[in-house]
C-alpha cells in the first residue's frame, strides 16, 4: 500500500466507520451500511469507491441492490519506530 493510500485510509473518519461496520457484520446492503454508520448514502458511496480502489471491499450488484463485502479477515496497521508503517491484510 502506497503512502498516499494509507493517508487516505487513516485520514478519513467515514472510511474507518464503514470498515468497522463491514468488519463486524460481513456482507451488507449499502443502505444498511449508511444507516449503521449514520452517514448519508453519497458519503458511503464515496468511501466504498476508495475502499474498492485499495482492494479492501467488493461490491456486487443485483439489479439496483448493492451488496458490500470486505475482502479481508484482518486488517492490521503497525507503526514501529525506526521501521515505519506496515499494513497487513489477511
Amino acid at each position: 500500500m502506497k503512502d498516499e493510500d494509507l493517508q487516505e485510509l487513516l485520514g478519513s473518519k467515514a472510511i474507518i466507520r464503514v470498515l468497522r461496520v463491514l468488519a463486524e457484520e460481513g456482507e451488507l446492503h449499502i443502505s444498511e451500511v449508511a444507516r449503521r454508520t449514520r452517514l448519508n448514502h453519497v458519503a458511503v458511496e464515496r468511501c466504498v469507491e476508495r475502499l474498492r480502489g485499495l482492494g479492501l471491499v467488493e461490491e456486487r450488484r443485483y439489479g439496483r441492490v448493492r451488496i458490500l463485502r470486505p475482502l479481508f479477515e484482518e486488517l492490521r496497521i503497525t507503526v514501529k519506530r525506526s521501521v515505519g508503517i506496515r499494513v497487513e491484510v489477511r
